[in-house]
C-alpha cells in the first residue's frame, strides 16, 4: 500500500507577553491590560507563517484579553509564572509534533525551550515582523 504523503508540521509561535511588552518604553508599566490588548491586536492582524500563536499573559496583563482563541492566536492566562506556563506550552506543542518558536529576552527561558527542541526569537525580531 501507497504511503499517505504526510502533512507539514505546524509552526506555533509562543509569545512572552511581557517580555515583548516590556522592550518598549511606551508606558505599558501604567496599564498592563492596555499593552497586553495591543500586542494581541497586533498579533491579529500581523503577517506572520505561523499557524497558531500563543500569547501568554500573567499578572494584571491579563485583564487585557481573555483567555482562549481568537482566530489563529490563543491567549493563555498563566496561573503562576509565565516562564511555567510558556515551557509547559513549548513541551506541549512540541510533543504533538509542531515546529515551535518562543519569543523572549529571557536567556534561561531561551535555555530550557532551546532544550525542549524549540527556537528561541528576540522580541525585537517579533516586533520587526509585526
Amino acid at each position: 500500500m501507497p504511503e499517505l504523503p504526510r502533512a507539514e508540521p505546524r509552526r506555533v509561535l509562543v509569545v512572552d507577553a511581557a517580555n515583548v511588552v516590556g522592550t518598549r518604553p511606551d508606558g505599558w508599566w501604567n496599564d498592563r491590560a492596555g499593552a497586553a490588548r495591543r500586542l494581541h491586536g497586533q498579533l491579529m492582524v500581523g503577517d506572520t507563517s505561523y499557524d497558531e500563536i500563543v500569547l501568554v499573559l500573567e499578572g494584571g496583563a491579563k485583564g487585557g484579553v481573555r483567555a482562549g482563541r481568537d482566530g489563529h492566536v490563543r491567549t493563555v492566562h498563566a496561573k503562576g509564572a509565565g516562564d511555567d506556563t510558556i515551557v509547559a506550552e513549548t513541551r506541549a506543542a512540541i510533543t504533538a509534533g509542531h515546529r515551535v518558536t518562543v519569543i523572549s529576552a529571557d536567556r534561561m527561558l531561551q535555555s530550557l525551550v532551546q532544550g525542549a527542541g524549540a527556537m528561541a526569537m528576540s522580541p525585537s525580531w517579533l516586533l520587526d515582523q509585526l
